[in-house]
């Protein structure tokens, strides 16, 4: 008989985070508390989450730390997971400490995550060993950016770029000049990610600094998502679903799968970042575009329920032998859809809420 659980969730209105927290709860195996936090307080996961609370946000990182130290301190929960890619980096630091007061963190090292977040140091570590990469450059300045753009073969090809360092889809974008700014002004969503060369250049050209940007083809081919459960770059589930469709950057409609080959490429990227716990690995056709250094999008079966595997293995309930077998009896087929909900309430104090 397994013990009852209180795991401590963190920014429980991310996307995703409503099913995370459900599946932890449906786990078959025993009841868990979820404790919930989010700098903000109007989200679902006040709702959803047992215990709730309001958190400040990471750039006020002293804060922050003490919060997350306070609250573990009251509500003693067995296992911290936390979800967004703003906070593992701090999180990381405070491992010792958090764990020092009896709660284990599922989360990577910080030198594992600084590694998984350098888009510049990864590209060039995979190439190395034989991990196809989009074709990429470091410019720089902007005469290499305008240089290096014609190598990869502008302005017949499209070209991207993002910054060394950025959350989600923040500083990406495509350079096309073969759309029109009139079409693309009425034709295209506010979130469209094209610009010209020449906008480009003009936001740069007067400017005495340069920023640090990774400037690449654009990848073609199938877009899929990986989540693997490791252990300090060893692999111990590995799961791969297609990106069929996304909004935000975010997957909304994808399927379980088997492929070797991108299973094999997402392993060995895990292992040379030697990162831990549940952990993102995003493709376009064969080539990795990113790591997320923390959970992403799951696709849940009975066969399979990889955040409440990742709870128990560092609780020491699980062996890496049983993670095999759990791996080699997983289902594909399984697909899924992400859609939009709604909670409504009066009073989100009382956290009273109806359909």
């Amino acid at each position: 008989m397994l013990n009852d659980l209180k795991v401590m969730v963190s920014a429980v209105g991310a996307p995703g985070c409503s099913t995370l927290i459900r599946k932890i709860r449906e786990n078959g195996e025993r009841k868990v508390t979820i404790i919930g936090i989010d700098a903000d307080e109007e989200v679902f996961g006040n709702f959803y989450s047992d215990i709730f609370y309001q958190v400040p946000t990471v750039n006020d990182e002293a804060s922050y730390r003490q919060s997350i130290l306070s609250i573990i301190q009251k509500e003693k929960p067995d296992v911290f997971y936390p979800v967004s890619s703003a906070e593992v980096p701090i999180i990381s630091h405070m491992i010792s400490e958090i764990e020092s007061l009896g709660t284990k963190v599922c989360v990577s090292s910080n030198e594992a995550i600084l590694f998984a977040e350098n888009k510049y140091e990864l590209y060039k570590t995979l190439e190395e060993n034989g991990v196809p990469v989009p074709k990429f450059y470091y410019p720089k300045n902007l005469e290499e950016f305008n240089k290096y753009a014609k190598e990869l073969g502008y302005p017949e090809k499209q070209i991207c770029f993002k910054p060394h360092h950025s959350k989600g889809s923040r500083g990406f974008r495509i350079i096309d000049d073969s759309i029109s700014r009139k079409d693309l002004l009425l034709n295209y969503k506010p979130e469209a990610r094209y610009m010209s060369m020449r906008e480009f250049n003009e936001i740069f050209e007067n400017e005495e600094s340069f920023p640090d940007l990774l400037l690449m083809e654009v990848a073609q081919g199938t877009e899929y998502d990986v989540m693997s459960l490791c252990d300090n770059g060893e692999p111990l589930v590995t799961t791969v679903k297609t990106r069929e469709k996304s909004r935000w950057g975010i997957i909304t409609l994808g399927e379980l799968i088997e492929n070797e080959e991108i299973k094999n490429y997402a392993q060995k990227t895990v292992s040379l970042a030697g990162l831990s716990f549940n952990v993102g690995v995003q493709f376009i056709g064969n080539k990795v575009i990113e790591i997320n250094a923390r959970p992403s999008t799951f696709i849940y079966h009975e066969t399979i329920n990889e955040p409440y595997l990742a709870i128990k293995y560092k609780l020491g309930e699980i062996t890496k032998e049983e993670l095999q077998k759990v791996e080699a009896n997983i289902k594909s087929g399984v697909r899924m859809i992400r859609y939009m909900d709604q909670i409504f309430y009066e009073d989100v104090k009382d956290r009273e809420y109806y359909n």
